[in-house]
């Protein structure tokens, strides 16, 4: 049996979500998963809006519309809309506080969430980080308040990705002193863009800055594109994209410019722009440089992305295993009754794993939110650790969303015939995390980026060395610079070099065997890209092109380490023995999977022997039985108040 705790005995580290009750455990797995931010994300979980939190999956996509605009508007009233968002030039931004904001809109409707996301973090994020003090007090104080709405134009039908290549033009008329933006062929057409079909009056437009004949590069301008009664203004063409396969309240539309004027202050100029005199000026001498400083401003929505995939993959486990908890299928002779879902070892291989990645993922969120807080809100940093928060935000951002909808569609599956019904939410969801693979970033294209960041380091050693050479020193590079330690810095090397010298005389759960083995597949798939990198010298595309699956792997790699290691400092921190002990098997139960994952790789390079590989899959068995009986304190801990998941198979 477990014991609900007495909410005159909770602590005001655990403010209550009004009618919640949790176990002692599932409060403790909360508190740790929480992390440092648990204090603030308990206190917003207790004050937040939750009476309106889930929209009826029969509106049409109009309909969806219509509720999603207003409840955008009570979230802000409520002080969630615009959290972390700085109100004019003289407030303070807080990245945490958007991020922590965006978690908990994630906790219910995802067109919300999304809608939030683009009116508040790119439209006015962009306002704010690319934008000067003019813009800020101008626009800032209409934008949290949800009073100008507006879109962020960035992705073009023949450029997603490829933000460099962009296509639309904004070209600098000196006779007038304003900027002209146009869309020069079919291709520039602004596509997919949030707001824009029917709600945006305004909206951030991502172009090439033409000045007196010369391509400054990409730099972004706020044009206004509809008056006050919707109308599109004079050059503005707006479409809508109607019906997704997903997030059917977000108005995701076409733009188009035929040469639209606006004013020259209306450029966002904090990295550059033309001054008074009419020249081009920028703090930034080197173009390249420029284009990557403002693009790494925007990283916040990467971070945002990755922590709304991770709770849309927690809300399906905690679907999932409550009702697994609570629905016999078939009979035993020990069982007349029936027998629990979850007490069928198929069923717990289903879950309880991706419950542990879940955890895993989320330590590692809240290692990556913190890097977020410390560089944009106004720490010291270097611009390698910029970097490193970028690459960081790209990975996670992919592993996040990818874990999403595997196990979104996994969890549908798990509850049958019932988790198909839209009352029970696990489709809706399904379908509207899917676009999180390919929000701010292609999850594929994000990964390339990831081992390409490794390779970074790597191209002082190149030169002309020859292989040995090549190989030591590279080595030394991984060692130094590339294996960045977490917070678990010195356990983690204090365990790797236990785990060196006798890694088969450990355990299967030994965390230094786990920490040896993970470094293991990231060092060598990393030094081995580097050698094969070397070899096509990085020019001949069919050479590199041929390397892709192969970055994917180091990509992959590299990120499971850091969660890896993201957990085991989130056990350090954690205070009490129970919830420590549920950690631990939880984090042995991650690391069992991954290398069950890449067993032939271990296998293929000597790391594991064939008998360690086979005890491994057992090891799983036995890791999933012992945390059946602790299954629904630890969705507690994963943080979804039980009142806010709305599947109606639970409410019988």
């Amino acid at each position: 049996m477990t014991q609900v705790m007495d909410p005159a005995t909770r602590t005001s580290n655990h403010p209550e979500v009004p009618g919640e009750q949790l176990t002692d455990l599932g409060a403790a797995l909360r508190h740790a998963l929480d992390g440092q931010w648990a204090e603030r994300r308990a206190q917003a979980r207790a004050t937040f809006p939750s009476a309106n939190l889930l929209r009826d999956p029969d509106l049409s996509y109009p309909e969806a519309r219509d509720w999603v605009l207003v409840r955008l508007r009570e979230l802000v009233d409520a002080g969630f809309g615009a959290a972390g968002v700085p109100r004019n030039a003289d407030d303070t931004a807080d990245p945490a506080a958007a991020v922590i904001a965006f978690e908990l809109l994630a906790h219910g409707d995802l067109s919300t969430l999304i809608k939030s996301g683009v009116q508040f973090g790119l439209f006015g994020g962009a306002v704010a980080n690319l934008g000067t003090r003019w813009h800020h007090d101008t626009f800032l104080p209409t934008i949290t308040s949800a009073e100008l709405l507006g879109c962020y134009a960035m992705t073009e039908l023949g450029h997603g990705s490829d933000v460099a290549g962009l296509e639309t033009t904004i070209t600098y008329i000196p006779e007038t002193d304003e900027y002209e933006v146009h869309s020069q062929t079919p291709d520039a057409t602004k596509a997919y863009i949030g707001n824009a079909a029917r709600d945006g009056s305004m909206a951030v437009v991502f172009g090439q800055l033409l000045v007196h004949g010369k391509n400054q590069g990409v730099h972004a301008v706020l044009v206004p594109i509809r008056d006050e009664n919707g109308a599109d203004l004079p050059g503005v063409s707006t479409s809508d994209h109607g019906g997704k396969g997903g997030l059917q309240g977000i108005d995701n539309g076409r733009l188009t410019f035929a040469r639209v004027r606006v004013p020259r202050q209306m450029l966002l100029n904090r990295y550059g722009g033309v001054d008074d005199t009419g020249r081009y000026a920028s703090s930034i001498d080197n173009a390249n440089r420029r284009f990557f400083t403002m693009l790494g401003t925007l990283v916040r929505g990467r971070v945002c992305i990755a922590a709304g995939g991770g709770i849309a993959a927690r809300r399906g486990l905690s679907i999932a295993t409550r009702y697994a908890l609570k629905r016999h299928q078939f009979t035993a002779p020990d069982r007349p009754g029936g027998v629990l879902l979850l007490d069928y070892l198929t069923h717990q291989r289903r879950l309880i794993p991706a419950i542990a990645r879940a955890y895993a993922i989320g330590f590692a969120q809240n290692e990556l939110t913190e890097a977020l807080a410390h560089i944009q809100g106004g720490g010291e940093h270097t611009e390698r650790e910029q970097r490193q928060l970028e690459t960081r935000a790209a990975g996670l951002k992919a592993m996040a969303t990818r874990f999403a909808n595997d196990t979104l569609q996994e969890c549908r599956e798990a509850c049958g015939g019932a988790g198909f019904m839209a009352e029970n939410r696990l489709v809706g969801l399904r379908a509207d995390a899917d676009v999180f693979a390919t929000f701010e970033g292609d999850n594929t294209v994000l990964l390339q980026l990831v081992a390409k960041a490794l390779l970074t380091d790597y191209k002082q050693v190149w030169g002309d060395m020859d292989r040995a050479g090549m190989v030591q020193a590279t080595a030394r590079m991984v060692g130094d610079t590339v294996l960045e330690r977490t917070a678990a810095n010195l356990l983690i090397d204090r365990l790797v070099g236990a785990a060196k010298r006798r890694p088969e005389e450990l355990t299967l759960v030994d965390r230094g065997w786990h920490a040896y083995l993970f470094e293991e597949r990231e060092r060598h798939s990393l030094e081995s890209l580097a050698r094969r990198m070397r070899g096509a010298n990085g020019r001949d595309f069919e050479a590199v092109n041929r390397l892709g699956a192969h970055m994917l792997f180091v990509a992959r790699a590299h990120l499971e380490r850091v969660t890896l290691e993201a957990f085991i400092a989130g056990i350090e921190a954690c205070e009490g023995p129970d919830a420590r002990r549920v950690l631990e098997r939880l984090c042995s139960l991650f690391a069992l999977d991954s290398i069950s994952t890449d067993a032939a790789w271990f296998l293929e390079h000597n790391r594991i022997s064939t008998g360690r590989a086979k005890a491994v899959d057992a090891q799983i068995d036995a890791l999933c039985g012992e945390l059946r009986p602790q299954a629904l304190e630890v969705v507690e801990g994963l943080g979804i108040p039980e009142g806010w998941l709305g599947a109606a198979f639970l409410a019988d």
